[in-house]
């Protein structure tokens, strides 16, 4: 990790102390979310590269031992699963659903709890589209919509409005 990754790392478990109840899961999208472009855009053997405050946010929720997930409805889960490996962060996800899809996410999270044993009040979701937001967020995850990939205060406000939910809801 490089100088500015280690200083967003920093600052992310800053951010992440400052909140007492924490999500179990937090499931990120890819295309605009993790990454600034379309995985299907572009070619298997293409270097791919993160959002800026990515890397080192994915890192302070890893140490702080928060389990992270993937939901993409990338129509090309390919070439997405090698940009994960090619990034080095592959292995930082329990659960990883990559496919197509017209269900606005629903189908991810079904699997992911299947996978997880999580319930979905104990996740926080990232993605860029305000119908996937809609969708997952009537399942009761918390969700969080990204203008330009997950930066430090996306975290913030995804963290705040977890812990302002947190126990509203069914937390079994």
């Amino acid at each position: 990790m490089g100088e500015e990754e280690e200083n967003v790392k920093k600052r992310a478990l800053q951010i992440i102390a400052t909140f007492q109840n924490l999500p179990r899961l937090v499931v990120f999208d890819l295309d605009y979310t993790l990454w600034p472009f379309y995985c299907e855009c572009y070619y298997e053997d293409e270097m791919p590269y993160l959002y800026p405050q990515a890397r080192g946010i994915l890192c302070a929720l890893k140490e702080k031992g928060i389990d992270m997930a993937i939901a993409s409805r990338s129509p090309t889960p390919k070439i997405a699963k090698t940009f994960l490996d090619k990034l080095g962060i592959h292995p930082l996800f329990v659960a990883q659903e990559i496919f197509s899809s017209w269900t606005h996410k629903t189908d991810h999270f079904q699997r992911i709890h299947r996978k997880t044993g999580i319930p979905y009040g104990s996740m926080l979701f990232f993605d860029d589209e305000d119908r996937n937001i809609e969708g997952v967020s009537k399942m009761g995850v918390i969700s969080i919509l990204v203008g330009n990939g997950v930066n430090l205060e996306a975290l913030r406000k995804g963290l705040s409005d977890f812990s302002q939910n947190f126990g509203s809801s069914s937390s079994s």
